[in-house]
């Protein structure tokens, strides 16, 4: 059926909460940005507005993130302004479980988002950003192509590992685990130790496993950043394999927050491992590697300088990738809705 006039489109519930949004993924992971509809957010840092936005209106997420609007595996992100004195936009991100403290993928989105659509003008074919995110500054450079964004590189903020071949009991077998920090905390574990497979098939094994790991992990060793006490928990469990592309150097399969299986390389997650390669000596400042997600996308990475982070010997990290939009929504919240917080199945 085919409406001719405007009474879809312009009709609207008159009651209720309404939400605008634009819809993007970055290598197949999706980002939801939350562009109207939404109150104040109190705080003179990032941290500080994710803390009020969490204690205050945290049923926007799990409005906006779970069913019947989103659904378990969706990823949000939440646009402010700068809180510093160069920067050009804030931003923190949410998920199914809560609020994130760095995401690759979601910043990737974003630079395309805010220099195609306009919210930012800015001439030129590559366009640097300025980003106040929950881990620090990010600076964004997007490389445009007739006049479209067709790859963003981010540097990230320094990274560190913080434990190098610790051991976990799993099943009465010992397995050995890296912790490192790329803007979140990740457990680093070769597929092979476990019999895994990297592939969509095997998705449901990934999250029980990446799950239990994740809770191992946390409930035997401290997870602490040298300056921030919201940055000091695991976010989630990475997985690490061959590539399936011989091209490639290696594949990733991140399960974060409540069992969230990232269909992107994970670009936190890229930024991390970037740390251990230096680390082990296996990855020179400058060298670019192309890490593979579940679906096959890729990000790429590489060591652009080394420098102390607290106590750590930590790199700063650069990642590329693409993202794409998928679409722009409103969504409503009526207040007789029984499902306006939303509700998830896991």
């Amino acid at each position: 059926m085919v409406f001719k006039d405007n009474s879809i489109k312009n009709w609207e519930p008159g009651k209720g909460l309404k939400i605008q949004t634009v819809e993007m993924h970055t290598g197949g992971e999706p980002l939801r940005v939350l562009t109207g509809g939404l109150p104040e957010i109190k705080g003179k840092t990032i941290l500080e507005k994710r803390r009020h936005f969490r204690e205050h209106f945290d049923h926007i997420r799990t409005g906006t993130m779970w069913e019947p609007r989103g659904h378990a595996d969706m990823y949000g992100a939440i646009m402010t302004e700068p809180v510093t004195p160069d920067g050009d936009f804030g931003v923190f991100f949410m998920h199914n479980e809560g609020y994130s403290t760095m995401c690759g993928h979601g910043i990737i989105a974003l630079t395309k988002m805010i220099l195609d659509m306009g919210i930012i003008r800015r001439e030129g074919e590559e366009v640097t950003l300025r980003i106040d995110g929950p881990p620090g500054r990010i600076i964004s450079t997007a490389y445009r192509k007739q006049g479209e964004v067709e790859r963003v590189i981010f540097r990230n903020v320094p990274s560190f590992v913080s434990i190098r071949q610790g051991e976990i009991n799993i099943n009465d077998r010992s397995i050995r685990f890296d912790l490192a920090y790329g803007g979140a905390f990740y457990a680093f574990i070769e597929a092979d130790d476990l019999q895994l497979v990297l592939d969509t098939r095997h998705a449901n094994q990934l999250i029980r496993t990446g799950n239990m790991i994740k809770q191992i992990v946390s409930e035997n060793h401290e997870i602490k950043h040298p300056f921030e006490k919201d940055l000091g928990f695991l976010y989630g469990t990475i997985f690490t394999g061959m590539a399936q592309d011989p091209g490639h150097h290696s594949r990733n399969v991140c399960i974060f927050a409540d069992g969230e299986l990232d269909r992107s390389a994970t670009g936190s997650g890229v930024s991390a491992r970037a740390a251990i390669h230096f680390d082990r000596e296996e990855l020179e400042p400058g060298k670019w590697i192309t890490v593979e997600s579940i679906l096959g996308t890729t990000m790429q990475v590489r060591v652009a300088a080394v420098t102390a982070y607290g106590p750590y010997r930590a790199v700063v990290p650069e990642v590329s990738g693409t993202a794409h939009f998928t679409g722009r929504s409103e969504y409503w919240f009526h207040p007789d809705d029984p499902f306006k917080k939303g509700f998830i199945i896991r």
